[in-house]
This record gives C-alpha cells, structure tokens and sequence, in this order.
C-alpha cells in the first residue's frame, strides 16, 4: 500500500462515511446517517459520490416488510482509504503530530 491522498475521500463528510465503514462488512444507511449527524439528502450526496468513484457498493433489502438501504466499502474503497489514512499519518508525522 502506497500511501495517496484521495480527495474524494478526503472531503469530512466522506471520510467520516469510509471510517465507519471500514471495520465492518456492511453498515445501514440510517446508522451511518446518525453517526454524522446528517440529513437523509446530505448523506445520499455523499455517498453518491463515493459510489460513483467505485468505493462504496450500496445495496437494498426488504426487512420487516421496510425497505433498508446498507452500504460497504468495495475492495478498492477499502484499498484507497488504507492508503489515504497512511498519507495523512505521513503529514501529521511531518508536522511533528
């Protein structure tokens, strides 16, 4: 893993969304939401732009007869947000952090 800073991730909002995601298989849409404290609009924007960066995979199931929308981080998204977080441990480093 090189480390790369990904300014797709790299936007708060987004890099909240793959650190939630990243140590699991998949997380609900409204556990997500409620972690950052954001509008149902603002979290499918962003996530929006994660899916069509191939990072994020979202998927749709039926649960107690309610639609539920779960979202996972894809085997690149995964691979990019390792090496954005080794990129900005490389500058904190830097700065003496």
């Amino acid at each position: 893993m090189t480390p790369r800073f990904d300014p797709v991730i790299h936007a708060p909002n987004r890099l909240q969304i793959c650190a939630m995601l990243a140590p699991m298989d998949e997380v609900e849409f409204a556990v997500v939401r409620d972690g950052l404290g954001v509008s149902d609009s603002v979290l499918s924007k962003q996530v929006r732009q994660l899916e069509e960066a191939g990072y994020v995979a979202v998927s749709k199931a039926t649960v107690d007869t309610r639609q539920r929308t779960w979202l996972s981080l894809t085997k690149s998204g995964r691979a990019a947000f390792t090496a954005h977080m080794a990129e900005l441990k490389r500058i904190a480093a830097l700065a003496g952090a």
